[in-house]
């Protein structure tokens, strides 16, 4: 197997046990938003982090081998794939341990470019039969399937309810105060007109 294809499959595996170990390991009673937690922290650090930053280094430091492995020519538009590679390995590095909001962004933007790659093989295969590894193997598969699992749990993360801030705890107080308030004086009123 080729590096090309044992990379994606090894990131997936290294996110799925360093997860599961998390969960052994974690608190309990195991909370679905622990569970979550983690499953995104590893995929944010393995498949789009890591992956991220090995793809950088084939597009800008090998570049024949990167496209040979594609079955692509060398072209110099590989370096701006590189970096672009490396900004989402970075911020997908950051989101792993940072907030719902940060994965949520660094989440639309790998989606963005890992689907829109993931047709780009598609059109290749379709149309002149490029059934090489770095085109038709597992990178294709995880092109969609990395974006639609962060995306999914992102989603079932989004519905669980948020803490609460002291200030709107505090703003609450008040106005519940206030429409205590508001019923006396209304009472107090209705009882003035009715004698």
């Amino acid at each position: 197997m080729s590096q090309v294809s044992l990379v994606p499959v090894l990131l997936w595996v290294a996110a799925i046990l360093f997860w599961g170990v998390a969960v052994l390991r974690g608190p309990r009673p195991i909370l679905q938003t622990f569970v979550i937690d983690r499953l995104l922290r590893y995929l944010f650090i393995f498949p789009l982090g890591l992956l991220g930053l090995w793809a950088f280094v084939g597009h800008v430091f090998f570049p024949e081998q990167a496209a040979a492995a594609i079955g692509w020519t060398p072209s110099p538009f590989q370096f701006e794939v590189g970096y672009a590679n490396l900004g989402l390995g970075l911020a997908s590095l950051y989101a792993a341990f940072t907030t719902f909001y940060a994965r949520v962004a660094v989440a639309i933007a790998a989606s963005c470019f890992l689907i829109g790659a993931g047709i780009g093989h598609v059109h290749d295969i379709v149309a002149y039969g490029n059934l090489t590894s770095g085109n038709a193997g597992p990178i294709l598969v995880t092109d969609f399937l990395t974006p639609m699992a962060v995306l999914a749990l992102l989603l079932v993360a989004a519905k669980r309810p948020r803490p609460i801030s002291p200030d709107t705890l505090a703003l609450d107080a008040e106005v519940e105060v206030a429409r205590r308030a508001l019923r006396s004086y209304r009472e107090a009123l209705d009882k003035f007109v009715k004698e």
